[in-house]
């Protein structure tokens, strides 16, 4: 691997103000189309959980995918602890503190989970320029290779940022966290990513996605001032809804993988907390990031790594020949989303875990909306790379992954002005950029 230097820091986004905007008085609450959909669902999660008590315990903090891969990924389970580093002393909590530290006038105090992530190192430099106090959160587990979330972890420690080292499931671990800083947000980004993977190593998404959020949410609910959160959903939790684009109005109780049934079990959980203690919970319904620093176990990524190998790369196609498209989003664009959402994310109302009134429940579709065939991604990174692909068609698996995806961002539009501005040539050619830089035109050993 080829050694970070300081134009790395290029490929991070470009840091967008706060947004003054009044605060919405709207507040989307999640809605099924029928009593019985809904009783299904819950029946669903309760088999999910007791499946959870009677298995492993696994962790993840990584971000969220549509499009991936499960080859040469690990499944040793013994791997993977509940605390993976030592914490607490005096050093530590100074450490702690000097990273939350506020550097702007009306600045936030932000906890991010998964910061160590893709999405999450995006976001966390992004926070930090433009004044916030960040601190992260990570328990760098090895769903994909650990040595590019430590490269990204020395590159957020370049910007003034701390990572723990701990898993959000460790509740004396967050509680310490919240006695050292009043964070007034969280930017809930850890999860155990990834759609086939859920086949292999189920009990991780359980354990991750919704044990996970549940222990989060415990301590952000006892917190004294209760913080605002903003979490990482998927565009997964449409499932095998056939209307397109996808609407936060439509129905999502149709997951079509175990990481889809995970994350939509995220958005009802987020509901419940809301409604009992007063939680200010957004969610963040994210389709196909991709960009520079991203997940090795995404299409474009591998694809990349691939054909400069001279690997074959499986091009999937629907039944009838039909085609394979993603809403392919650039990180830059998912960055202003998130922090479009937390600048208009409203307080939360309770205190010491005692609801005062009623708290802003939100969710919202961050994409692109332009879908493109996965076969003309694969034409652009041919072009950029120099290099003709081997293509193997084969039919799309019956392994969670849905035929295609496409949002309608119109509410994120009108509450922040969400509006992405990358096309997906545009943000290719910046990742190749990236990915040559990093690992060299033809990386010598597996990723």
């Amino acid at each position: 691997m080829k050694q970070m230097s300081s134009s790395h820091m290029d490929n991070i986004p470009s840091t967008p103000g706060k947004f003054k905007m009044e605060k919405s008085s709207y507040i989307q609450r999640c809605k099924h189309s029928s009593s019985v959909a809904k009783l299904t669902f819950f029946v669903f999660l309760s088999l999910i959980l007791v499946f959870f008590f009677k298995s492993p315990s696994t962790s993840s903090s990584s971000s969220a995918s549509q499009y991936s891969a499960s080859s040469s990924i690990s499944s040793d389970l013994s791997r993977r602890s509940l605390k993976t580093s030592s914490w607490g002393g005096l050093a530590w909590e100074k450490r702690v503190r000097s990273s939350a530290r506020i550097r702007s006038r009306n600045g936030f105090s932000v906890l991010v989970t998964g910061a160590a992530g893709f999405v999450g190192t995006h976001v966390s430099v992004a926070l930090k320029r433009r004044g916030d106090g960040v601190l992260g959160l990570d328990n760098f587990n090895d769903y994909y290779d650990p040595s590019l979330k430590r490269a990204r972890q020395a590159l957020l420690e370049r910007s003034g940022i701390y990572i723990v080292e701990g898993d959000i499931n460790d509740a004396p671990l967050l509680k310490k966290l919240f006695e050292l800083i009043p964070f007034t947000h969280v930017m809930h980004l850890a999860a155990q990513a990834g759609v086939r993977y859920a086949m292999e190593n189920p009990s991780s998404y359980v354990h991750s996605n919704i044990a996970g959020f549940v222990n989060l949410l415990e301590v952000c609910k006892s917190a004294n001032p209760q913080p605002a959160i903003v979490w990482a959903s998927s565009s997964s939790v449409y499932g095998l809804n056939t209307k397109v684009p996808f609407s936060e109005k439509d129905r999502t109780d149709q997951p079509a993988s175990l990481y889809a049934a995970t994350k939509k079990a995220g958005e009802e959980i987020a509901h419940t907390y809301n409604h009992i203690y007063g939680l200010s919970l957004t969610g963040l319904r994210f389709f196909t990031v991709y960009g520079p620093w991203g997940r090795p176990d995404m299409a474009y990524f591998f694809f990349t790594r691939d054909i400069l190998k001279g690997k074959s790369i499986p091009i999937f196609e629907a039944a009838n020949h039909g085609t394979v498209a993603r809403d392919f989003t650039y990180i830059d664009d998912i960055v202003k989303g998130c922090l479009g959402a937390l600048d208009t994310a409203e307080k939360s109302t309770g205190s010491g875990g005692k609801k005062r009134g009623p708290a802003q429940l939100r969710v919202f579709n961050l994409g692109n909306t332009s879908p493109v065939p996965v076969s003309d991604l694969v034409s652009i990174l041919e072009r950029l790379l120099k290099v003709k692909a081997k293509r193997s068609v084969m039919k799309l698996p019956r392994n969670g992954d849905v035929q295609f995806t496409h949002a309608n961002i119109s509410f994120a539009r009108r509450e922040f002005g969400y509006k992405p501005t990358t096309d997906l040539q545009t943000g290719l050619k910046k990742f190749v950029r990236w990915y040559v830089s990093y690992y060299g035109s033809v990386k010598k050993t597996d990723q």
